[in-house]
């Protein structure tokens, strides 16, 4: 990697402080941009790219058959590689001006509804045992809280406030947020945390809330599992994991008449408009009752 788009990456690591997952998917889409440009261009360095070879990488990365999305996300890794080089002096012009994101059809959030949400938390039988309680526990926090996979994986046992029921979660660019737990998760953290000790007998890692099996902190994997496990129980959703409980937990929310803003800032979203995604979900699910349960709708049936 040239020394430009080395620093831009030391830049975003310390000074943005982006999370270790998008600071690979930057690496890599820089990495393949320069290969692209050195084999194809005949241009060593980013900072020499033009508009014209921008546009023939991305059209490069469409005729390989790469969705939309993906081509998009690194269309924005380009946009902030060459913020950076302006702001630097790097270079005088963007070559990034005329170049605009492909259009995508947007997709609404996948969800589990209310029903088998509350059969799943409330009839569903869970063992006694650690690894019972853990499980349940895992599924209370991502549909009670609606943090993300990374940001469960990460609470630690002093992230927990029993005093005022409350979690403080790191989320995306390392910030905090503070979110409420109801009484049934309090309690059910209480007996957890009680197990957790019994059974490892202070063996277990203290650092992180959650922790697997053999008592070390939670990976991705034993979550993912544990969902899709317990989802398969109450709904026949081809996906079932972590997410699918957080568009849960900001969809019902909504359709309980939450402020958006208010869902905004439990989600740890730093702008309305991701947010607002969730409105849709809430007009469909609108339009439903209305068909349901409506005399004229009812009439235009017949």
């Amino acid at each position: 990697m040239n020394p430009g788009s080395d620093d831009f990456l030391q830049h975003i690591r310390y000074e943005k402080r982006l999370s270790h997952h998008t600071l690979t998917a930057y690496t890599k889409d820089l990495e393949q941009f320069t290969l692209f440009l050195s084999a194809e261009c005949n241009v060593d360095q980013p900072e020499r790219a033009d508009f014209r070879h921008i546009r023939s990488w991305i059209v490069s990365l469409v005729e390989s058959g790469l969705d939309k999305t993906s081509v998009n996300r690194k269309i924005a890794t380009l946009r902030n590689l060459y913020s950076y080089f302006l702001r630097r002096k790097v270079i005088k012009l963007d070559p990034m001006a005329k170049i605009q994101a492909l259009k995508t059809s947007k997709k609404l959030p996948v969800y589990v509804e209310e029903k088998p949400m509350e059969m799943l938390l409330n009839d569903v039988e869970f063992t006694d045992t650690f690894d019972g309680v853990r499980d349940k526990l895992v599924l209370e926090l991502l549909y009670g809280t609606g943090i993300r996979l990374s940001e469960l994986i990460g609470l630690k046992t002093t992230d927990v406030n029993l005093y005022d029921k409350t979690i403080m979660v790191l989320g995306k660019r390392n910030k905090h947020r503070i979110i409420p737990i109801t009484q049934p998760l309090f309690e059910l953290i209480q007996q957890y945390r009680e197990l957790k000790d019994r059974e490892f007998a202070g063996q277990a890692d203290a650092t992180y809330l959650i922790v697997s099996d053999k008592g070390v902190a939670a990976y991705p994997m034993l979550v993912q599992r544990i969902v899709k496990r317990h989802l398969t129980l109450v709904t026949t959703l081809e996906k079932k994991s972590p997410h699918v409980l957080r568009h849960s937990f900001a969809t019902h929310l909504l359709n309980r008449g939450a402020d958006l803003n208010a869902i905004k800032d439990l989600l740890g979203h730093t702008s309305l408009a991701a947010t607002q995604v969730y409105t849709h979900t809430s007009l469909e699910q609108l339009k439903k009752t209305y068909d349901q349960a409506h005399p004229k709708a009812k009439k235009d049936e017949l």
